[in-house]
């Protein structure tokens, strides 16, 4: 096969129908354009696009993550496969040889052959459920092959769950994981009905979801619930729906076995008591959980997304120590929270006694920091479908991410994955703990994503509307915490700005389908843009107060929307703020529900798993990604499909999720390299007093104030006053999205282009003026910002410089803007009687530094300095900084010099808004003919590479602190040169005080 037809046609099998096709893999786990016939065996790979464009040190191959320390394979999938292959060969055997109850011969047959309706089960919950049943009527545990699966299952559960029997199915997010829990009920329900005497089927059921949302969609579960399962997917016949009835099913979230107090008392009533809370008993516990089966013998649990569940393990010292940070704390959560579901259970086995425990998990992995290696398969799954097998049949979205961009550097396309970039800029605390509150200063690299990937949703969302799908795509974006999600919210769906007066005005969205006010700053009566917090709502406790001031809007007009659909406001008041978004977020994309207007929901932390919103097509994630469960598991609530229709070839047609910002990648565990002895260490230090003559003092400044006219404005543009607009600066540009299979997708900012120049020069123009101009309380002066237009447009019409599809209205995201006012506003300077309007602010406490107080240890490379130079080493960063110091010491001219390293010499600057401090690398004391008395001080920047963070510090040298120094009137006189060329330097170097002394020469 060619890759033509590997990318055209990624979809080779029927999803009601056994796999007998598969893309052949490599050995590094990739896709080859050969397609093997036969089903693909179970195994551990999940076959990510690798990046195109590698730079660096390439990743190591995902194949190693299973590996141990000692480098063996640990692969439990043998047992997976042998147990398929027995239920393959069970399943060709006629009726009569099934030897199954004649309730789950009916029921087989059913699920096989019948003529549905609606959707018929597919091929894999079908065969999820045959599994259950092979392993417990045909094989069982006496006969000698059943025993050998038997005995590898409860040794697998004696080593992690010793007080539970777990069997895991192991299902494709997507794939219809409740589906297969109807099927389970059904089954042991009606046997336990038709034949009472049989013990290994149960009448009583306890459902246990990660959470209240899962738990509320699991109510189909029910047999009586108005779209129940059995009846509206016809999972049983029709004559057996009555046998159901008998079922007891309690369904609950793992947050409920959190033991309460046995007699609820307050602080002050325990203080007065003197007495402590008593947590409730394992009765009292089950009575408020299950009592609906209390009585009932040999419960049968079914746990929806069971890889929360498990006991961990104590960790190793080394263990320990790996952890640290965020993935300390996320594994603390985890451990909490799986040792919470977990007792509970033990406490359910106790009280009532469980016979079976089924696990129903895309991802049934042991997480990082439970004792276990990560990503290790839960020793007791006995079937598996994974997501490789689920694209394959179409059953899922085929997930696409990026695999190249036009970025230079780095090892992967920056939007895979972008907290890299990003994450260090964005707020560490809760709202309003962070101290970074407006959306304009996001960085631009997340802008730039932002904008990639609303670009292709808008497409999107056209062809939609053309093809009259009847809803409408969904963007969601991961974030971090509450303040990041909050400032991202704003920036997309837009938010009221208030000054220092009370005055509030509107900034307007980014992203002109998500916004929830009119150009007019009218609220939407429906919104478009979903603030979340999905642990919180998930958990069933009340809405936290940072949370509830950051979603405070969007919860009052979602009550206001309740009361225009029921009429009753009372109830309307009366609904808690939890219930009501919880509500909003599980009917996203419904017609006719709360949530059928909302088309981008930003979350904090990890959105709902088992949110089943099928109409998700664009992912972002904006948090850091510990694990590769996490990456697949966010992934995961956008694999929904949104049509079930076959087409002529009786296979699914392909649909795409596009995710930025997600890593989702295998790579090995690191390795500690081997033990190298130290290099040895010299002191660099001021030779004092010897060569005190030599010494070198400078101003230690802290900042400058400039002077510059209210009414006329005049520039004075340089060379450095061009910004250069590249993707290493804003983000990528273009990205290429790949999915494991099928057809790519390029994601650009072309639409930006739509912008108009005259709206990007007056949005500077107004934007500088405000912020530069502008005492706090004035208002702006219009006219002033006229003047500055005029500018703006001088400035991008010679000396903005669009590359690799950067678009000018870029111009407007918050650190570009900063930037390019930063280089106005210095050719405003300069151009202000020359510069003469400005002074340097020189630190008070200490106004001045020296060379004499220069002392460390250090490894790195050195020169060896002449008497030219007070301090005894340079140490010098570059090969380009070594021919310096050579040329330094040579020339006549040169009276004294050093390299500027731990001398404590910096330059205040700034650079796309942000206050940074910059070390030019040399100063040196010159006679340029004045004389040796009256020496010209000069600090030398050496630079291979000019990017704009280079222009920033020599506009900031040549406008601001060399003027602003020598006006000062009191540090002697300064200059600042740059050098560019290694093997130019010292002619350079020589030119440059050959052109002083001609200057010198020529005044007198």
């Amino acid at each position: 096969m060619t890759s033509g037809a590997f990318f055209e046609s990624p979809i080779l099998n029927s999803p009601y129908r056994r796999p007998d096709r598969h893309w052949q893999l490599g050995d590094n786990g990739q896709p080859t354009s050969l397609i093997d016939s036969g089903r693909r065996r179970s195994d551990l790979t999940t076959p990510i696009p690798k990046p195109r464009a590698t730079r660096g040190k390439a990743a190591p191959q995902q194949a190693d993550i299973f590996a141990d320390a000692q480098g063996e394979i640990y692969n439990p999938t043998p047992v997976i496969n042998e147990i398929r292959s027995a239920v393959e060969s069970w399943r060709a055997l006629p009726e009569s040889q099934w030897q199954v109850t004649p309730t789950t011969a009916r029921l087989l047959r059913h699920w096989r052959t019948h003529q549905f309706k609606a959707q018929r089960p597919f091929f894999c919950q079908i065969e999820a459920v045959e599994t259950v049943i092979w392993l417990t009527e045909v094989a069982g545990r006496r006969s000698s092959q059943g025993q050998r699966f038997w005995t590898h299952l409860e040794a697998a559960n004696a080593a992690s769950n010793p007080e539970l029997i777990r069997m895991a199915l192991k299902l494709a997010t997507g794939a219809g994981k409740t589906t297969v829990m109807a099927m389970l009920i059904a089954w042991h329900t009606l046997n336990a009905v038709r034949h009472p005497n049989a013990k290994r089927y149960s009448k009583g059921f306890l459902v246990v979801a990660p959470g209240i949302t899962i738990k509320d969609r699991l109510r189909v579960l029910q047999p009586n619930d108005p779209e129940s399962y059995y009846r509206s997917r016809e999972i049983v016949p029709e004559d057996m729906l009555r046998d159901l009835n008998n079922a007891k099913i309690v369904i609950t979230n793992y947050h409920a076995f959190k033991r309460r107090d046995e007699v609820p008392l307050n602080k002050v009533q325990q203080a007065a008591l003197a007495t402590e809370p008593k947590p409730e008993s394992d009765g009292a516990l089950l009575r408020r959980v299950a009592n609906e089966l209390t009585g009932m013998k040999n419960i049968v649990v079914l746990n929806d997304e069971a890889h929360h569940c498990y006991r961990e393990r104590v960790l190793t010292a080394e263990e320990e120590k790996a952890l640290k940070g965020d993935d300390k704390e996320e594994a603390k959560r985890n451990n909490e929270a799986a040792r919470l579901w977990i007792s509970g259970l033990e406490t359910v086995k106790r009280t009532l006694g469980l016979s079976m425990v089924y696990d129903l998990s895309a991802t049934p992995f042991f997480l990082k920091g439970s004792g276990y290696r990560e990503g290790s398969l839960f020793g007791w799954v006995m079937s598996d479908f994974s997501l490789m097998d689920a694209i394959e049949c179409g059953i899922v979205k085929l997930p696409r991410v990026p695999i190249m961009d036009n970025v230079e550097g780095g090892d992967t396309p920056m939007f895979r994955n972008l907290w890299d970039h990003v994450g260090a800029k964005l707020p560490k605390k809760g709202r309003g703990k962070s101290g970074f509150d407006d959306p304009q200063k996001l960085p631009t690299q997340l802008l730039s994503a932002i904008d990639a990937l609303y670009g292709h949703y808008e497409k999107t969302f056209a062809a939609w509307k053309e093809n009259k799908l009847g809803v409408e795509p969904v963007f969601i974006v991961v974030c971090n915490n509450t303040a990041t999600s909050k400032l991202v919210h704003d920036y997309i769906a837009g938010y009221e700005v208030t000054d220092k007066d009370g005055n509030a005005r509107l900034q307007a969205g980014a992203c002109k389908l998500f916004q929830n006010y009119d150009p007019d700053g009218v609220a939407l009566p429906k919104m478009r843009t979903l603030l979340i917090d999905s642990q919180q709502l998930d958990s069933g406790e009340a809405v936290s107060a940072e949370f509830r001031a950051a979603a405070a809007d969007e919860i009052d007009r979602f009550k206001a929307e309740l009361v225009q659909r029921t009429g009753d406001r009372v109830a309307a008041e009366k609904i808690d703020d939890a219930t009501i978004l919880r509500e909003v977020m599980n009917t996203v994309g419904r017609p006719g529900q709360l949530g059928e207007a909302i088309r981008c929901v930003v979350s904090v932390s990890m959105l709902t798993e088992g949110w089943d919103a099928n109409s998700v097509t664009h992912v972002l994630g904006v948090r850091a990604f510990g694990t590769q469960l996490l990456c697949e598991q966010v992934i995961g609530r956008a694999l929904r499909r949104v049509s079930y229709q076959l087409n002529a070839e009786e296979k699914f047609d392909v649909e795409y999720a596009d995710i930025f910002g997600i890593p989702f990648d295998f790579t090995a565990e690191p390795v500690i390299g081997p033990i190298k002895p130290p290099p040895p260490m010299v002191r660099v230090e001021a030779i004092s007093p010897e060569r005190d003559d030599v010494e070198i003092r400078f101003p230690r400044v802290e900042g400058y104030r400039t002077e510059l006219p209210r009414d006329v404005l005049r520039a004075d543009f340089s060379a450095d006053s061009t910004l250069e607009l590249t993707p290493d600066l804003v983000g990528a540009t273009t990205t290429i999205n790949s999915g494991i299979i099928g057809e790519t997708a390029d994601f650009t900012l072309a639409h930006l282009a739509d912008t108009r120049p005259a709206t990007i020069q007056l949005r500077l123009a107004d934007r500088i003026v405000r912020r530069r101009l502008t005492n706090d309380g004035e208002v702006p002066n219009p006219a002033l910002i006229m003047e500055m237009r005029k500018i703006v447009r001088r400035w991008m019409g010679e000396h903005l410089v669009c590359k690799g599809d950067t678009q000018p209205a870029q111009l407007l995201y918050h650190d570009i803007a900063e930037r390019a006012a930063d280089r106005i506003m210095a050719a405003i300077t300069r151009a202000s009687e020359g510069g003469n309007r400005v002074l340097a602010m020189l630190d008070p406490y200490n106004a001045e530094g020296s060379t004499r107080n220069v002392g460390f240890n250090t490894s790195q490379d050195r020169y060896e300095t002449s008497p030219r130079c007070h301090v005894n080493y340079a140490i010098a960063d570059s090969d380009w900084e070594l021919e310096f110091c050579r040329v330094a010491d040579s020339h006549p001219r040169v009276l004294a010099w050093v390299k500027n390293h731990n001398l404590g010499f910096e330059v205040p600057y700034q650079a796309g808004g942000e206050a940074r401090r910059y070390r030019p690398d040399f100063i040196l004391r010159v006679d340029d003919g004045h004389g040796a008395d009256d020496p010209l001080n000069l600090v030398v920047e050496i630079k291979g590479f000019r990017g704009e963070d280079a222009k920033d510090k020599a506009e900031t040298m040549k406008t601001y602190w060399v003027p602003g120094v020598n006006n000062l009137g009191t540090q002697g006189r300064w200059a600042f040169a740059e050098f560019t060329d290694k093997w130019k330097i010292q002619t350079e170097f020589a030119a440059k005080i050959e052109a002083w002394l001609d200057g010198v020469g020529e005044a007198s």
